[in-house]
């Protein structure tokens, strides 16, 4: 797949699953932004991936738990303009305390919302567009403990359905990807023994790379999937 010429917005991309998705567009020609709570870290991706690629690379900082995010939004769209792929990938995993639970939703549901509204305007007026929200198998099988993380995830999916009937006219696909346990500098801090149950969970009987989530995203994102939208892509060994 060839994505030379096409720019591409990645939510929380500084690290893990974003920071592959990001290297994968721009390994195939992308211009892609990369976003993060710290700007330092966001630049130096960005940076890394210019030297590698040879191709833009932008570091933004963008924190979602923040009420106004509108600066950060002009300063991608001073970047880039229109972006032709949104990946809506930014997420907080923590367990479940009261004081966690409006965070969780601000990140997770409002933050998406409101980066997407904006892009989704100009997705319209450029009359095309691929909208790609990262939700989770937490959201579809639940965890006890994670009733904020599950509910934000769960909510994506009908995000993603609405949004699907009411862009489509407009020539603008939006689909989601749900990943299940995958390796990431997260899950390598987790002990044997944890990791170990979630092994037996897994009918494959192991942990998915951030590139086999890459992959299903950069699909979506392809002229390949141009007549899919409002579908997920369960990326898990199949756990369900």
């Amino acid at each position: 797949m060839d994505f030379s010429g096409k720019k591409v917005i990645i939510t929380g991309s500084t690290r893990g699953i974003g920071k592959t998705i990001a290297v994968e567009f721009a390994k195939r020609g992308a211009t892609v932004v990369i976003t993060g709570r710290n700007k330092n870290t966001a630049e130096i991706v960005a940076q890394n991936i210019r030297n590698e690629f040879n191709v833009e690379a932008y570091g933004i900082e963008l924190d979602f738990s923040k009420d106004d995010i509108t600066p950060a939004l002009k300063e991608i769209e001073e970047k880039i303009d229109t972006p032709d792929i949104l990946v809506n990938n930014a997420g907080l995993f923590i367990r479940m305390k009261e004081e966690d639970w409006n965070e969780v939703l601000q990140v997770n549901l409002t933050g998406t919302f409101k980066i997407t509204q904006y892009f989704a305007k100009k997705m319209i007026k450029k009359k095309y567009g691929k909208i790609i929200n990262i939700s989770s198998i937490i959201g579809f099988i639940g965890n006890a403990g994670q009733v904020n993380y599950s509910t934000t995830k769960a909510g994506l999916i009908g995000f993603t359905k609405s949004l699907a009937k009411e862009l489509a006219p407009r020539n603008i696909n939006v689909n989601a990807v749900a990943p299940g346990f995958i390796e990431t500098d997260m899950t390598e801090q987790l002990p044997a023994d944890i990791k170990e149950k979630y092994l037996q969970q897994i009918p494959m009987k192991k942990f998915g790379k951030p590139e086999d989530v890459a992959n299903a995203v950069l699909f979506l994102a392809s002229d390949l999937a141009s007549y899919i939208t409002g579908e997920t892509i369960h990326i898990n060994g199949g756990m369900y």
